[in-house]
């Protein structure tokens, strides 16, 4: 239970502070960034595989082609959120970023309702509920849609739908995704640097060497995620993905000055109160399950 509290919350940790590894590239476009993350990602994932001997699943998963569209699907899905979240980054909306995966639980009760038939009960629905009134909030003083948040917890909260009926582990359906992502981020990089183009052509050295970087830092949490959730139960799973969103949101106020003044707190307040509503209700059915 322990390594488990401590493999999940170190992968949280990583991922709140992936703003600070982005924000080195900033001056790299986000779609070069994007496909330097796939092709190191994949470089390093089938490293891991090998040493762990794990190659029979690749033979196995080409003789089905739904599976394969599943992970087409769920690979397209990824990209976009990997593309809107560093674009979010390099042009300051971490708080944005943020506000999108606080969301997140909120976006997969009503994914599970619309595509698992799920039946949310009536605590969850006022989580909701009270969380769409702080989005409505955010929309009405900024004069916009919050789009970045929306779209990096749609496109992640279908991401998590896919992934939940892939019959794939999570070392395994990331490399299958980077796979199926690869010839795309390998042509675009081959492309720009024929043309004199990119970071691989105009980058410095320490610039390329944080590109390099982007595949250790997209897999390794990854694994540890993977490790802490097979250790610990999904309630406890829920409280500690707030650290993720937690960290980035003190990184944009603190360490790159975003605002965050008060009738923009109003709609952050509100999206908190939902999550707490939500949580709580959480720990009180898995206690309730316990007991039974």
């Amino acid at each position: 239970m322990n390594a488990g509290v401590l493999y999940a919350g170190l992968a949280y940790v990583a991922w709140g502070l992936l703003p600070i590894f982005f924000k080195q590239i900033s001056n790299v476009n986000a779609l070069e960034v994007v496909a330097h993350r796939v092709v190191w990602s994949l470089v390093f994932l089938l490293c891991v595989l090998a040493v762990l001997q794990r190659r029979a699943w690749l033979r196995d998963i080409t003789r089905q082609p739904r599976v394969l569209l599943a992970f087409a699907v769920s690979a397209l899905l990824l990209s976009a959120n990997w593309t809107v979240y560093v674009w979010a980054v390099q042009n300051a909306h971490v708080l944005d970023a943020s506000l999108g995966y606080f969301i997140l639980p909120l976006i997969y009760v009503v994914i599970g309702f619309v595509f698992l038939r799920e039946r949310p009960r009536p605590v969850q629905w006022l989580a909701v509920a009270v969380a769409a009134a702080g989005v409505v909030w955010l929309t009405v003083q900024a004069g916009r849609l919050p789009w970045v948040a929306l779209v990096l917890a749609v496109t992640f909260g279908i991401y998590g739908l896919l992934r939940k009926l892939a019959p794939l582990g999570a070392l395994e359906g990331l490399t299958l995704e980077t796979l199926v992502l690869f010839p795309l981020a390998a042509g675009l990089l081959a492309w720009w640097a024929w043309h004199g183009q990119g970071a691989i052509v105009q980058g410095n050295a320490p610039t390329i060497g944080w590109l390099l970087l982007a595949g250790p830092l997209t897999a390794i949490p990854l694994l540890l995620f993977a490790a802490g959730a097979r250790r610990i139960p999904m309630a406890t799973l829920g409280i500690l993905q707030y650290i993720s969103p937690s960290i980035q949101m003190l990184v944009g106020v603190f360490l790159y000055g975003e605002a965050f003044d008060t009738v923009r707190a109003l709609g952050f307040y509100l999206i908190w109160l939902a999550l707490a509503i939500y949580s709580l209700d959480s720990l009180w059915s898995a206690r309730k399950r316990q007991e039974t």
